[in-house]
C-alpha cells in the first residue's frame, strides 16, 4: 500500500481504528470535493437553469464509477441513502403471491431480517432459515456446504432467497454467483437478495452484483465515503417485474408530470432530492481508492492484515477466533473468554483502540483495511495480552 491513502485519513491519527465495517474514515480530499460541490451550488444556484447541469454531471459521474465498480450497466444501478433501503424498495415492489416463502440465511442483519418480516405479515408470506453461521472452514468446503445447506432447504415455493455476499458477523465470504446459477435452475427462479454492505471497497464484486437480483451497498463503510448515500444493482429480470414502492420525482421519466410513466431503469426506485455534495465525496473516495490498485491487489492487502491478527491472536491464551482458517477478507471475529465483549469494548477503548461487539454471535468484531499496519495489529494483540493476563481477567 501507499502512504498516499492513509495520509488522507485524519481520524486515524489519533486514535488505532478497526471500525471499517461499521464506518470508514473520510479522506480529506474527499471532505474538500463535497465543500466544494456545496460552494458551486451555492454560486450557481442553488436552484436555477445554470445549476442542473453541475448536478447531472456529478451524478452521472458517480452512477458511471460505481457501474464500473459492480460490473453492470449504469442505468441498472439506483442511488439510495443505505444498504437497507437499497434492499428494501425493490424488494416490496415485486409481485408477491399469498404463501411465497422467504428465504434468509441466519447471518442476515437485523434491518433486513425485520424488513422482510414486515413484508411477509403484509402480503401473507412465509419465512424459511437455512443455517452459515456455523460455516468457520476453507473457502471450498464452505462454498460446497452453502450451496448444499441451500439445495435442502428451496421448496416448490421459495421466491427468494437473502443471502448476504459477506457475512458481517462471521466473516466468511459466500457463493453469489454460485448461488445465483442454482436459482436459475428452481421451477419458480427465486429472486436472490444481496446484503453488500461489507463488500463493496473490501471484495471484488462484479461477478456477485452481476449475478443478483438486488446487490445493495453503501458507500460510507470500506469505501470511506460520506454516511447517507447507497447504491443498488438491480437485474434486468427485476426492472421488468418490479414496481416502484416509495415514489418522487426523480421515480417519474419526466419529473414534471405524474401522468408520465416511471423510469424503465433503475432510476424508477430513486425518490426524490439528494445531497449532491454525497455523490461528490463519494465519488471521490472511490478514486482514492482506485490510485491503491484494483481490487484484487487491495483484497491481497486486506487479507494479509487480517490473516496476521487472526494468526497472532492464536497466541492469545483464552482468545479463540470465530473463523478457524485466516479470513478470506477483512473481518475478525473473536471471543475472549471470561471478559463481556461490551466491556471489553469500552476499555480497549480508553487506550484509543476501538472495535465493535457483536449480538449474534456475541463477540467482538475487528476490521481490517489497507489502510491498516503492523504495528497497529501489535498495538491491538499486546493490549489484549494484557487485559487477558492471568489475574486481570474480569
Amino acid at each position: 500500500m501507499t502512504s498516499g491513502f492513509r495520509d488522507q485519513l485524519p481520524a486515524l491519527a489519533n486514535k488505532t481504528y478497526f471500525n471499517y465495517g461499521g464506518q470508514g474514515p473520510l479522506p480529506t480530499a474527499s471532505l474538500e470535493a463535497m465543500v466544494a460541490a456545496w460552494g458551486q451550488l451555492q454560486e450557481l444556484g442553488p436552484f436555477t437553469g445554470d445549476v442542473w447541469p453541475f448536478v447531472e454531471s456529478t451524478v452521472a459521474g458517480l452512477r458511471r464509477r460505481l457501474g464500473r465498480w459492480l460490473g453492470v450497466p449504469p442505468q441498472r444501478l439506483a442511488f439510495t441513502e443505505n444498504v437497507t433501503s437499497g434492499c428494501v424498495l425493490p424488494l416490496w415492489g415485486l409481485p408477491w403471491q399469498q404463501g411465497d416463502v422467504l428465504l434468509l440465511s441466519d447471518c442476515e442483519h437485523p434491518g433486513v431480517v425485520a424488513a422482510c418480516q414486515e413484508l411477509a405479515r403484509r402480503q401473507q408470506l412465509t419465512i424459511e432459515r437455512f443455517k452459515v453461521a456455523d460455516l468457520l472452514q476453507d473457502p471450498a468446503a464452505t462454498d460446497a456446504a452453502v450451496l448444499q445447506r441451500l439445495e435442502n432447504a428451496l421448496g416448490p415455493r421459495t421466491r427468494l432467497v437473502v443471502l448476504s455476499h459477506l457475512l458481517w458477523n462471521t466473516g466468511q465470504v459466500m457463493p453469489i454467483a454460485a448461488v445465483a446459477s442454482r436459482l436459475d435452475q428452481h421451477p419458480q427462479r427465486p429472486w436472490l437478495l444481496v446484503d453488500a454492505a461489507q463488500s463493496l471497497g473490501s471484495i471484488p464484486v462484479a461477478e456477485a452484483a452481476e449475478a443478483a437480483d438486488i446487490y445493495a451497498c453503501t458507500g460510507h463503510k470500506w469505501c470511506c465515503g460520506p454516511e447517507g448515500l447507497g447504491v443498488v444493482a438491480l437485474s434486468e429480470r427485476l426492472l421488468a417485474e418490479a414496481q416502484p414502492t416509495l415514489i418522487g420525482w426523480r421515480s417519474l421519466s419526466h419529473e414534471g408530470s405524474a401522468t408520465s410513466g416511471f423510469h424503465t431503469d433503475g432510476r424508477r426506485f430513486e425518490v426524490a432530492t439528494s445531497c449532491i455534495p454525497l455523490f461528490a465525496g463519494l465519488d471521490r473516495s472511490l478514486e482514492l481508492l482506485e490510485g491503491e490498485g484494483t481490487d484484487a491487489p487491495r483484497l491481497d492487502q486486506i487479507q494479509a492484515r487480517a490473516g496476521s491478527l487472526w494468526q497472532q491472536l492464536q497466541g492469545l491464551a483464552g482468545v479463540r477466533t470465530l473463523l478457524h482458517q485466516p479470513p478470506p477478507a477483512g473481518l475478525v471475529s473473536f471471543v475472549v473468554e471470561g471478559m463481556e465483549p461490551g466491556v471489553l469494548v469500552r476499555k480497549l477503548g480508553k487506550r484509543g483502540l476501538w472495535l465493535r461487539t457483536l449480538d449474534a454471535p456475541h463477540c467482538l468484531r475487528a476490521c481490517t483495511h489497507i489502510t491498516t499496519t503492523e504495528a497497529e495489529l501489535a498495538q491491538l494483540v499486546g493490549t489484549l495480552a494484557e487485559f487477558t493476563a492471568p489475574g486481570l481477567i474480569s
